[in-house]
C-alpha cells in the first residue's frame, strides 16, 4: 500500500546570483518523496502573484498534492537569496513576512493528517506566530511527527526547538545543529553518539538521525546506532541535499526497509543531489543503482 506523507511549511524560490530555483525544505522533501513513489502532499501558502502561479504549476507537474496550498490576498510568495561559497555550501537571506508565514489551520487538513503515515515539518515555519500556531495544532493529529531541524538565524529560539522535539517521533539534525542544541540543553558530552542519546532521553524520542556532510550520517533507531560513512563526490552545491536525504530515509523506513538499508539509500540520494545544481535534480532508479553499486572491473589494477 502506498504510503502518504504530508509536509508542512515554506514553499518559495531560491534566488541564486544567475538564476532561481523552486525550493523550501518541506517542499523539497515532498518533491523527492513523490519521485520515490510516495503519496506526498504539502500544506503551505503562496501569494496571489505570478511567481505563486509558477510555483503551484511546478508542484502539480511534479506529482505533489497541492489541495492544501492556501492563497494569500496580501502577502507575496516567498523568496530566498542564496549565496554559495567556494566549496558550494549555501548561506541564505530569507524575506519576511511572506505568504507562508501566515498558514492558517483548516479542518480538512486535520482529517488528511489523521489518514497520513507521517507529518514532516521544520523550524523556519515557526518564525511567525500564525504558522507556528497552526503547526502546533496539526502535530496533534499526526501519527508520526518528523522534525527536520533547519536552524536559520535569527528565526528560531531554544524554547521553540525544545517544544518541537518533545512532540516529535523522529528528529533529524546535522552535526552542527545537534551540538548547538545539546549544549543549550546543558549536555556534558562531546561525542556525537553521546549527544544523540542525551537528546533521545530528554525528549523521549526513539528515532534520531544526524547528517555529517561528506562524512555520511548516523541513525539512532529503536535503541541501536546505524552508520554510513558517506560517498566521495565533487560538490556543485549542497542546496536540498539534506531534504532529499530525509525523503529517502523516510521512504525506506516507512516501507519496512532495514535501518541500515534506509541510511545507505538516504546518503547516496543526498550525495547525488549535492553533485548536481539546485535542490531538486531528476534522479532515476538506474542512476541510484549505478551510484550505490558501481560495476566492478575485472582487470588487475596496476600501481
Amino acid at each position: 500500500m502506498t504510503k502518504k506523507i504530508i509536509c508542512f511549511g515554506e514553499v518559495l524560490f531560491d534566488v541564486f546570483p544567475t538564476h532561481r530555483k523552486i525550493g523550501g525544505a518541506p517542499l523539497n522533501v515532498a518533491l523527492r518523496l513523490a519521485s520515490l513513489g510516495v503519496n506526498a502532499q504539502i500544506i503551505s501558502r503562496i501569494g496571489k502573484d505570478e511567481i505563486g502561479k509558477e510555483l503551484l504549476a511546478f508542484i502539480e507537474k511534479n506529482g505533489v498534492d497541492t489541495d492544501s496550498i492556501q492563497i494569500d490576498e496580501n502577502l507575496s510568495t516567498g523568496q530566498v537569496i542564496v549565496q554559495l561559497n567556494e566549496k558550494g555550501s549555501a548561506s541564505y537571506t530569507i524575506n519576511y513576512p511572506v505568504a507562508w508565514d501566515k498558514i492558517i489551520c483548516i479542518p480538512e487538513d486535520k482529517i488528511k493528517l489523521k489518514k497520513a503515515d507521517a507529518l514532516v515539518f521544520g523550524t523556519l515555519v515557526c518564525r511567525d506566530f500564525v504558522s507556528h500556531a497552526t503547526l502546533l495544532e496539526m502535530i496533534n493529529f499526526a501519527k508520526y511527527a518528523v522534525f527536520d531541524v533547519n536552524l536559520r538565524a535569527p528565526f528560531y529560539t531554544q524554547p521553540i526547538l525544545i517544544d518541537l522535539m518533545m512532540q516529535s517521533d523522529f528528529i533529524k539534525f546535522n552535526d552542527d545543529e545537534l551540538y548547538e542544541i545539546s549544549a543549550a540543553m546543558n549536555s556534558p558530552y562531546h561525542s556525537l553518539e553521546q549527544n544523540i542519546l542525551f537528546i533521545a532521553e530528554l525528549t523521549n524520542t526513539k528515532h534520531i538521525c544526524v547528517t555529517k556532510g561528506s562524512h555520511g550520517a548516523v541513525l539512532y533507531y529503536n535503541e541501536k546506532m546505524y552508520y554510513n560513512s558517506g560517498y566521495k563526490i565533487n560538490v556543485v552545491d549542497t542546496v536540498g541535499s539534506g531534504d532529499s536525504f530525509l525523503a529517502g530515509l523516510l521512504s525506506k523506513l516507512l516501507n519496512n526497509a532495514t535501518p541500515q538499508q534506509a541510511i545507505d539509500f538516504a546518503c547516496a540520494l543526498g550525495a547525488i543531489v549535492a553533485k548536481n545544481e539546485g535542490a531538486n535534480p531528476k534522479i532515476s532508479n538506474q542512476e541510484m543503482n549505478a551510484f550505490m553499486n558501481p560495476i566492478k572491473k575485472t582487470n588487475t589494477p596496476t600501481f
